[in-house]
């Protein structure tokens, strides 16, 4: 039974899992959105959410939490300085999922942009 279990697996071990949902939000605050599956936009914007609450502190501490989960600096220079400055009047909801219409051809999985919302 699954009850109270919040993680999505994605079919990958710990490890792989939290590189490559890093490597996503890396990407979301480098390009401001990104393509991907569906299943992966959800699990990306749980994490993309929690930096930018931990941006929008500003702290030293809260700088480099946010080091350890994304695991390079220039996202993180980026999302300190351009975007949560922006997302200082929201309290939450700082990404949107829009679903792509038709499936990807390989494997047949649902596809979505996952973008900022301005």
């Amino acid at each position: 039974m699954r009850h109270r279990k919040t993680t999505v697996k994605l079919g990958r071990t710990w490890a792989h899992r939290n590189a490559l949902l890093a490597a996503q939000v890396c990407s979301l605050i480098m390009t401001g959105r990104i393509r991907t599956t569906l299943a992966k936009a959800k699990a990306a914007r749980r994490l993309a959410d929690r930096v930018v609450t931990l941006a929008k502190e500003g702290s030293l501490t809260a700088r480099r939490r946010v080091l350890a989960a994304l695991r390079k600096e220039e996202p993180v220079r980026k999302l300190f300085a351009e975007i949560a400055p922006k997302m200082t009047d929201r309290n939450g909801g700082y990404t949107r999922i829009t679903r792509l219409a038709g499936r990807r051809r390989s494997d047949s999985s649902p596809m979505a942009i996952l973008e900022w919302v301005s």
